[in-house]
């Protein structure tokens, strides 16, 4: 007997319903917050890309109202075409990663997203205390950029094309609103 999910190609999308969320929580995904959260975010983002950068803004307020009732999680969707830093920033935060610190390489990715550069990811690096050796090694040997890419993979088949790709509690967010208030209108659980 076929499952849906048998039926869903990966690299295309096609047999999917793109307003809901595929694979909505992996073990690997990056993810703060209770699973029992009321609200659950689930961003496609882009380090580079200014929406994300606003976005970032907008999760964190919420983190900051909601504390318990919200679950964040993050999928790196690195539009390089456009943003030639977005698969590095991205490498760099599955480095930081590895040595239990993605969440902060990740603010700090966003909070300085227009001055990003090579430099800037050791200097971040140093700044979060990582194993200097073990992240540089990391990024020449891009040991995480399959790991980038299948986050990617998984946008696509999402019918995420483009950042930020949101999904709410499974749910596209389809408004171009990407503020607290706006979210919460939506979900109706305002505080």
């Amino acid at each position: 007997m076929s499952t849906p999910q048998d039926e869903i190609n990966l690299e295309t999308g096609s047999g999917l319903e793109l307003s809901h969320l595929l694979l909505p929580i992996q073990p690997e995904d990056h993810v703060q917050g209770p699973a029992g959260a009321r609200l659950t975010l689930v961003e496609y983002g882009d380090y580079q890309c200014p929406a994300c950068g606003l976005l970032f803004a907008t999760i964190r307020e919420l983190h900051e109202k909601l504390a318990n009732d919200i679950r964040i999680v993050y999928r790196h969707y690195p539009l390089s075409g456009s943003h030639p830093l977005a698969q590095p920033a991205a490498e760099a935060a599955e480095a930081a990663g590895a040595q239990g610190k993605f969440w902060e390489m990740h603010r700090l990715l966003f909070e300085n997203q227009t001055a990003l550069s090579a430099k800037a990811f050791e200097r971040f690096a140093g700044e979060l205390t990582l194993d200097m050796d073990q992240f540089r090694t990391d990024l020449k040997e891009r040991t995480f950029e399959a790991r980038v890419r299948e986050d990617f993979k998984l946008g696509v088949a999402n019918g995420v094309y483009g950042t930020p790709g949101l999904f709410v509690n499974g749910v596209r967010h389809a408004s171009n609103h990407l503020d607290s208030a706006n979210i919460l209108a939506e979900l109706d659980i305002a505080k």
